[in-house]
């Protein structure tokens, strides 16, 4: 029962998401979380208003189960198989967070940015705008998201998911480095 509560390896994730991908790949179906956006929309009715959407949502309502798996998971996960520690964060991000007045103690979530109260800041309610439309925009143009294009296209050999996963990382690398401090 220990092992459940901690975090698992790589080699016992990556095993078990591999595994995922293999029957995904034997049932001929694609993974990635940005197309169950697309289905969510097109299920609610949004071909009426592109033909982006004109597609049938039917054939990938599967898909959909894997959100509201996510959202289970991750609230089961967090409720109920955490031990309730935060993660380790070094010292030098700890530093380099106290840089820019966000605090380490919240891990993952800083209260800075996370919060109810942090949404009366019209600075943080604009990078949410600006960053939601260009995770939205980087999906689209890419022909997918990091989660597809990493697990799936990657687990396919396609070469352009290798090259959109090069640019993920370069990207990342970019916004954290450059752009982060900038804004913060």
């Amino acid at each position: 029962m220990e092992l459940i509560f901690q975090p698992w390896p790589w080699y016992i994730s990556g095993f078990l998401i591999a595994c995922i991908m293999l029957v995904l790949l034997l049932m001929g179906k694609k993974f990635g979380m940005s197309s169950n956006l697309r289905t969510f929309c097109v299920a609610c009715g949004a071909g009426k208003a592109s033909s982006f959407f004109e597609v049938d949502w039917k054939s990938d309502k599967w898909n959909l189960l894997v959100v509201i798996g996510a959202m289970l998971g991750g609230f089961v996960a967090s409720h109920y198989l955490s031990n309730g520690e935060m993660p380790a964060i070094s010292e030098a991000t700890k530093v380099s967070l106290a840089n820019i007045n966000i605090a380490s103690e919240n891990g993952y979530l800083p209260q800075e940015l996370f919060s109810i109260s942090a949404l009366s800041d019209i600075k943080t309610i604009l990078i949410l705008i600006v960053g939601g439309l260009l995770i939205g925009f980087g999906a689209r143009y890419a022909g997918g998201c990091t989660s597809g294009h990493a697990i799936s296209g990657l687990s396919n050999l396609q070469l352009p998911s290798l090259i959109a996963v090069i640019g993920f990382f370069i990207g990342g690398l970019f916004m954290v480095h450059v752009l982060f401090p900038l804004i913060f």
